[in-house]
């Protein structure tokens, strides 16, 4: 997709997407055969529902439809949220996963795991998991330290444990 287009569509659809209260994270077209594709992905601080989703999705369509954006071919819309590790590059992504694991590459050099605990203009503050048993500790990172940051998906994590427990006890 050239940057002109890109920047087009861009333009076109942002103000629907901010007016259903999401955040317009990526857009992207793809030709899958002789039919293209147009990936929207939308998020926001709350996540985005499935309502929110077909709500967009509705509003994107029609405003796609009443323009050329898209050219003449067929094409295929779809929108979606960012996926279970998505790649953090701005503020706000950080802010969205405070709590969550992140693997950072570090400009320094070398690679961190790490729960993301604050997040301010300058950086964050991270929480490092000990190893073989020893505690957590805390480390600062500034933003231009951060070479790449994606989040971690984590199946058995050890807080919703606790929580759940504690919910459970709270019930009986």
């Amino acid at each position: 997709m050239s940057t002109t287009q890109s920047e087009r569509l861009r333009e076109l659809l942002e103000p629907l997407v901010t007016s259903q209260g999401l955040d317009l994270e990526e857009i992207a077209v793809d030709s899958v055969g002789r039919k293209r594709v147009l990936r929207v992905v939308v998020d926001s601080d709350t996540g985005a529902d499935l309502d929110a989703i077909a709500d967009v999705s509705r509003a994107l369509s029609a405003k796609l439809d009443e323009s050329d954006a898209m050219g003449e071919g067929e094409y295929t819309l779809e929108v979606g949220t960012p996926g279970a590790e998505r790649l953090l590059t701005q503020h706000r992504h950080y802010v969205r996963a405070t709590g969550r694991l992140v693997r950072f590459q570090l400009a320094e050099g070398g690679e961190l795991v790490a729960r993301i605990i604050a997040v301010d203009d300058e950086g964050l503050d991270l929480e490092v998991p000990g190893v073989k048993g020893r505690k957590p500790t805390a480390r600062r990172i500034a933003f231009p330290d951060v070479v790449r940051a994606r989040v971690q998906v984590e199946f058995n994590r050890k807080d919703d444990k606790v929580e759940k427990d504690l919910k459970e006890e709270e019930e009986a």
